[in-house]
């Protein structure tokens, strides 16, 4: 079980009884809402005049890494959200990727190596890539989320 789950389930033990107890008698009725697919949302802050070169980046290589992801299976979905009227220092940029699960450490290392593979670019010179960027663009946050549905 990884650490966000057990911080969901330990939330969910604790609200869910206080609310089944409004409902019904806990043993009468089951939680409410099931869980579902991962998002991992990146916000991201673009500088005044770096619209044009980030969305070229977003739109070449984002993208394509997206769609490598989707073909094996890494990812469901990603998205692009625009934020038309942020806050000061608040992110305009928002990009999410979908998932089934989480994977573990031996999953991610061979994920790792196929993509460094894939993209034919090693950890050095994508670390330099990103870095690259700060020029026009700066991460303000990431959010790893957890769909919950209606049962």
């Amino acid at each position: 079980m990884t650490f966000y789950n057990k911080m969901i389930q330990g939330s969910i033990a604790v609200m869910a009884p206080a609310m089944l107890a409004i409902a019904a008698p806990a043993s009468a009725q089951e939680f409410p809402l099931v869980p579902g697919e991962y998002s991992e949302i990146g916000g991201i802050y673009v500088k005044d005049g770096g619209t044009f070169k980030y969305a070229q980046f977003i739109a070449n290589e984002w993208a394509k890494n997206q769609k490598f992801a989707k073909s094996q299976g890494w990812i469901t979905d990603y998205k692009i959200y625009v934020n038309y009227n942020p806050r000061d220092g608040e992110p305009n940029i928002y990009l999410m990727s979908t998932f089934a699960s989480l994977p573990d450490a031996a999953e991610s290392e061979k994920r790792s190596a196929a993509y460094d593979a894939w993209a034919k670019k090693g950890f050095a010179q994508q670390a330099e890539e990103s870095g690259n960027r700060a020029e026009y663009r700066t991460v303000k946050s990431s959010m790893l989320l957890q769909e919950y549905t209606v049962r």
